[in-house]
């Protein structure tokens, strides 16, 4: 007796769960759909915070900027579980071949003495910054509303802790095995005065009362930050004989603009929502103007320290950068005012 194998094709009786098919119609559903999409919770809560009893635990109004649609963003990067922790796994171990190729090579103990001090006294402290900036996040992912916005102020919190670990590993790796210049770092940022005004700036954000206005709060440090640390001075160390510095920086340049791709969807979201669109641009054009020109100061500070020791026109990239902030986020639709001279 002879038996043969067929393969059968057996259709499922539905394509994906009902709350997806009423959203999207009778589709398959991508993974991060599935795991995304109507999951914030919506009722059924036990009690009210007791130190904010006007609200519920989870509630549209913690913040100013409202979404019709909270579902209406959606993060660019399609991250959920899997593929967030597979691409920061990818990043961590590329920075870790980098990181063993300048040991390999004593580049890092080879950097001309201006450039180790610069590291010494303006990128080792900011993994404190990258600290600070995970708390602004956590509490971001903690009182925001809909899952796709939670889901991505969860995942730069966790990304904020790796920042973090990798200007350590940069710190340790030039301190020759020993954490005596972390140590040296965290007294910097607590006493130099060039990085008070960005101490202060981050603490501030830490009391926020709208998480959305502490996360733009927190955008706008980093476009001015990431752009002097990792673009300016990254280019510097090329023409200045630093090239293991350059080296380090390209990880922290790519991962911001990663990071940058859903808080811009984000603002396009809060811009386009046809219910309330013109609110949430005149209220971020307002955090913007409020918080931008200290932003610009505090991290100018940091810059005119930088240019005292390498001299790579650190402050006028802040200044550029400010006005990038200024006009990409107007092109955008919020009604942002123009600077005064």
């Amino acid at each position: 007796m002879q038996y043969e194998l067929r393969t059968q094709v057996i259709e499922p009786r539905r394509k994906t769960f009902q709350y997806l098919i009423d959203r999207y119609g009778d589709r398959p559903a991508s993974r991060y759909e599935e795991g995304t999409i109507d999951v914030q919770p919506t009722e059924h809560f036990h009690y009210r915070p007791l130190w904010a009893p006007d609200k519920e635990l989870y509630d549209e109004s913690w913040s100013t900027f409202r979404l019709t649609d909270p579902y209406s963003f959606t993060d660019p990067r399609q991250y959920y579980y899997a593929p967030y922790v597979t691409a920061r796994a990818s990043l961590h171990d590329a920075f870790a071949r980098t990181l063993d190729y300048l040991g390999s090579r004593d580049l890092l103990a080879r950097l001309p003495e201006p450039w180790r001090e610069l590291i010494g006294q303006t990128v080792l402290p900011l993994r404190h910054y990258e600290s600070g900036a995970q708390m602004v996040s956590t509490a971001a992912a903690r009182f925001c509303y809909g899952a796709t916005i939670a889901q991505c102020c969860a995942f730069a919190a966790f990304d904020r802790v790796g920042n973090a670990q990798i200007i350590s590993r940069v710190g340790i790796a030039l301190g020759g095995g020993t954490a005596g210049l972390l140590q040296d770092a965290k007294q910097t940022w607590l006493d130099a005065p060039a990085l008070q005004p960005l101490r202060r700036y981050v603490e501030e954000l830490l009391v926020e009362e709208d998480w959305a206005a502490a996360m733009i709060g927190q955008d706008l440090a980093d476009r001015l930050v990431y752009a002097l640390l990792y673009r300016r001075l990254d280019e510097a160390a090329l023409l200045g004989g630093a090239g293991g510095y350059s080296l380090v920086a390209q990880h922290l340049s790519g991962w911001f603009a990663d990071h940058s791709r859903w808080l811009d969807a984000l603002y396009t979201a809060w811009l386009a929502d046809p219910e309330h669109g013109a609110a949430n641009g005149a209220e971020l054009a307002a955090v913007v103007e409020r918080l931008l020109p200290a932003a610009a100061e505090a991290v100018g500070a940091l810059a005119d320290a930088a240019d005292g020791l390498v001299d790579a026109g650190c402050r006028s990239a802040v200044e550029e950068a400010a006005a990038a902030v200024r006009t990409a986020l107007s092109a955008a639709g919020a009604p942002i005012k123009e600077q005064s001279a």
